[in-house]
C-alpha cells in the first residue's frame, strides 16, 4: 500500500506538467517589433502595387491575436493623398474609407464587400479589404483610393507579406 501512496502524487505531478506544456507549446503571440517589421514590410508592397496600378489613397495594416477579433494592432500609410475631392464638394476621406472596411472584415470575417449581408451603420459594403486567418489570429488589410478591384489587389499585396512574416 505505500508504494501505491507515492505512486499517486507522481502521477497527479506528469499529468499537470503534461498540461501545462500543451499550453505553453500552442501559438506564441506576435510581439510588436515583429508586427512593426512585418506592417512596414506590407505597407511598402501596398505602395508598390498601388504604383503600378497608378492610383493613391491609404493603406491600412491590422493584425488580431486570437480566436476572435478583440483588439489588434494596425499601421497606415498615406499612398499620396488622404483626401480626393471626386465626390463634388464633399470629397471622400480615404482613410475613413480603408477603416470602415477593416470594420466590416472585423465583424463579418469576410472580405469586405463580400459578407452577403446589408452594410450596418459604419459600414459601406465596398470592396479593397482582405483577411485571413493564421495561426495566431486574424491579418486585416484594406485600401481605399483607386476602383474596388484595384484596391483589392493592393490589398492583397501587403495580405501576401503579413501572412509570409506572421
Amino acid at each position: 500500500m505505500p508504494l501505491r501512496l507515492h505512486t499517486i502524487p507522481f502521477l497527479l505531478v506528469v499529468i499537470l506538467t503534461a498540461c501545462v506544456a500543451s499550453v505553453a507549446g500552442g501559438p506564441k503571440p506576435v510581439n510588436a517589433k515583429r508586427f512593426d517589421s512585418a506592417a512596414q514590410a506590407a505597407l511598402a508592397a501596398m505602395k508598390q502595387r498601388a504604383a503600378e496600378l497608378k492610383i493613391q489613397g491609404v493603406a491600412v495594416v491590422s493584425f488580431a491575436p486570437g480566436d476572435t477579433i478583440q483588439g489588434w494592432s494596425s499601421q497606415m500609410a498615406v499612398v499620396g493623398h488622404m483626401t480626393d475631392h471626386t465626390n463634388g464638394e464633399k470629397g471622400n476621406n480615404l482613410l475613413g474609407i480603408a477603416y470602415a472596411k477593416a470594420s466590416e472584415m472585423a465583424n463579418t470575417l469576410k472580405d469586405s464587400g463580400t459578407s452577403g449581408r446589408p452594410p450596418m451603420t459604419g459600414e459601406f459594403g465596398w470592396q479593397g479589404g482582405v483577411m485571413a486567418r493564421v495561426a495566431k489570429g486574424y491579418i486585416v488589410v484594406a485600401f481605399s483610393g483607386g476602383k474596388s478591384e484595384d484596391d483589392v489587389e493592393v490589398s492583397k499585396a501587403g495580405l501576401a507579406v503579413l501572412k509570409a512574416r506572421l
